[in-house]
């Protein structure tokens, strides 16, 4: 392993593998079939980098997360290492010479989505690459019984056919037992030799507290620890309005979330890696890729939807193995917002077949055709129109786009269209005396031959590329031609796009997809009430609770999160709180915070005892959060 790790500390920089980094290794060196399940932070690419940068030939990366390809890709291209992602939004044109640089130019590392593959072009193309090693990131999505399942993952076992002799490696973070057993079936893994990391975090204290005022815990909370932060929320406006109220209480916070533009994600990203600001706010589509290992707190204020996404996200906390935590902040409203949020929207097979009739004529599919269309989608504007509700529609074109039979694209884009309205002649004029704008004006006119004749649609990060400037500067150079009256030039904001990868058959398509679709809604529901069990279940140690799910069973408690915590007050003023509590109720209703300055004792005592006294039946909690003596 001299050469591995050498090979590690070269481009990583780190002098040792962390367990079982070099046991996969190994394996996939011996050309057998590897099964890695490792949490979250564990370093799961480093598995198949390092033994693809060993060997002669290029890397097949698939992955379902076009953010987190991205992010490694660049990650390889800044150590000088040549890497491709085929992504979405990618012209047929563009993707050939993308592939031809796979063939021809000695790249290590292709990185594609599972639904490329059902591309028997994209197919036919990468069976001719020199392919060492395919790797398999996210690989509970091939499993109906995990949380995340595609369809367009069980066509990854026809690479087996192609590559009889080429390893592969599963990979996921998050498996049960039963999800591990049937991605190794589906795969069609050859006797893989398995590596499951245990999924105890020993640093990380897992808390769960029933709160009134969750901005007010929050800010106890956050100053504290004042290092890195990250705050989960449901939705988009959540984002915004938790970042403004933490900004009003003097915190530096910024947020993240699918709807900004990428020079907005880029520019918050920023400010939270480099510290000017201590949290950042999100929705789940932040942290898949997110390398900061001083993270100190995840705080989750509205509930997740499952056991395995929580691991994951909790999971950005304490990298660097110092103490850290992962705290849920619930009230009594939690769990019936959260039915609402996740299980009453998920769609039936019945308004499925409705949501895909209508989508398809407003886009003026008829039937039989559509095949390979794209178009721009504005989700809001779809439901208004139909009547459609915003959460169930956008559950349905998710369950769509995961069965392959669309691709919804959630980036923001800036969809750009122009037209030159001056003779060819004034054009290479112009060129001539503005010599600078020339790279950028030829390559216009050589990618979009049809562009005098009508409105075209411009892609400026090809453009770039092509013309080998920044991107801004083409955005500065149309509007000059714009303003100049050399050219039609219009933008256009839309929240995300749509392709449709199947010809329109109506009932006939929802009707080959409709199993997946009841099993899905049957999964959604045990996963949400995993995440009950997990708040309600007060008499066992969080971390158990975590472990035990995921198939991993210990006597031991971790003596660091909530239950155990709680354990350990037993102190003669702790079990004086309850009496205290109890005489204050007898005269009068009151919240947690009025109790608190009260009795003048810490905030945790104070919960602590409000639960054992609810627990016992003593008191009661209204409507207004205000507690009372049980009558």
């Amino acid at each position: 392993m001299a050469e591995a790790l050498a090979i590690l500390q070269k481009y990583w920089k780190h002098d040792q593998f962390r367990s079982p980094q070099e046991e996969i290794i190994n394996s996939i060196l011996e050309g057998k079939d590897t099964f890695g399940l490792m949490p979250t932070g564990g370093g799961k690419s480093i598995c198949f980098q390092i033994p693809a940068l060993m060997k002669d030939g290029i890397c097949l990366v698939i992955s379902p997360l076009v953010a987190l390809m991205k992010d490694q890709v660049q990650r390889l291209q800044s150590m000088n290492i040549k890497a491709i992602a085929l992504t979405g939004g990618i012209q047929s044109d563009e993707m050939i010479t993308l592939l031809d640089n796979c063939e021809f130019g000695n790249y290590k590392f292709l990185y594609l989505s599972p639904e490329r593959l059902q591309s028997d072009w994209i197919l036919e193309r990468i069976k001719n690459l020199p392919i060492n090693l395919i790797a398999i990131d996210e690989a509970h999505c091939v499993s109906q019984w995990g949380h995340d399942f595609r369809p367009a993952y069980l066509k990854i076992s026809k690479l087996k056919t192609h590559f009889p002799k080429v390893p592969f490696l599963a990979l996921t973070a998050s498996a049960t037992q039963r999800v591990l057993e049937d991605v190794i079936l589906q795969l069609g893994l050859e006797n893989p030799v398995v590596f499951k990391k245990s999924f105890a975090r020993k640093n990380i204290a897992y808390m769960v507290f029933e709160v009134e005022d969750k901005l007010y815990r929050m800010e106890q909370i956050l100053k504290k620890n004042p290092q890195p932060s990250i705050i989960y929320v449901r939705n988009r406006k959540s984002c915004s309005d938790t970042a403004s109220q933490l900004q009003a209480l003097g915190f530096k916070a910024t947020f993240y979330h699918g709807g900004l533009s990428v020079k907005e994600k880029e520019k918050n990203m920023s400010l939270w890696m480099n510290e000017e600001a201590q949290i950042m706010v999100s929705t789940n589509a932040f942290g898949m890729g997110i390398d900061k290992s001083n993270v100190k707190t995840v705080i989750h204020i509205h509930l997740p939807e499952s056991l395995e996404s929580y691991y994951q996200e909790a999971g950005r906390a304490g990298r660097n193995d110092e103490k850290a935590f992962a705290i849920i902040l619930t009230s009594p409203s939690d769990k019936m917002q959260a039915q609402s949020q996740f299980i009453d929207v998920l769609p039936d097979k019945k308004i499925l077949t409705q949501i895909y009739i209508k989508l398809c004529n407003y886009f003026r599919i008829a039937y039989g055709e559509g095949i390979d269309e794209q178009f721009s989608f504005n989700l809001n504007h779809f439901c208004q129109k139909y009547g459609f509700p915003t959460l169930k529609t956008y559950n349905a074109i998710q369950f769509l786009d995961r069965q392959g039979i669309l691709t919804l694209s959630q980036e923001y884009s800036e969809k750009i269209t122009m037209q030159f309205i001056i003779e060819s002649k004034e054009v290479i004029r112009y060129m001539s005396l503005n010599p600078n704008e020339e790279p950028v004006i030829l390559s216009l006119l050589r990618n979009y031959p049809g562009i005098y004749e009508s409105q075209t649609a411009v892609n400026t990060s090809l453009i770039a590329k092509k013309s080998n400037c920044e991107e801004a500067l083409v955005h500065s150079i149309l509007d000059k031609l714009k303003e100049r009256d050399l050219i039609d030039y219009h933008k256009k904001n839309n929240d995300a796009s749509i392709i449709f990868n199947e010809v329109r058959e109506d009932e006939r398509t929802i009707n080959r997809v409709s199993k997946y679709l009841e099993n899905q809604n049957k999964q959604k529901v045990a996963h949400f009430e995993s995440v009950v069990h997990y708040i309600n279940e007060k008499k066992i140690c969080k971390s158990k609770l975590i472990l035990d799910y995921f198939g991993e069973k210990t006597e031991t408690d971790c003596g660091i999160c909530s239950y155990c915590i709680s354990r350990k007050k037993k102190s003669d003023d702790e079990l004086l709180v309850p009496k205290k509590i109890m005489q204050l109720l007898k005269i009068q209703e009151l919240n947690s915070r009025e109790i608190q300055k009260l009795t003048k004792n810490s905030e945790d005592d104070v919960i602590f005892a409000l639960q054992t006294l609810l627990e016992n039946n003593k008191i009661i909690i209204q409507a207004n959060n205000k507690y009372t003596l049980k009558s």
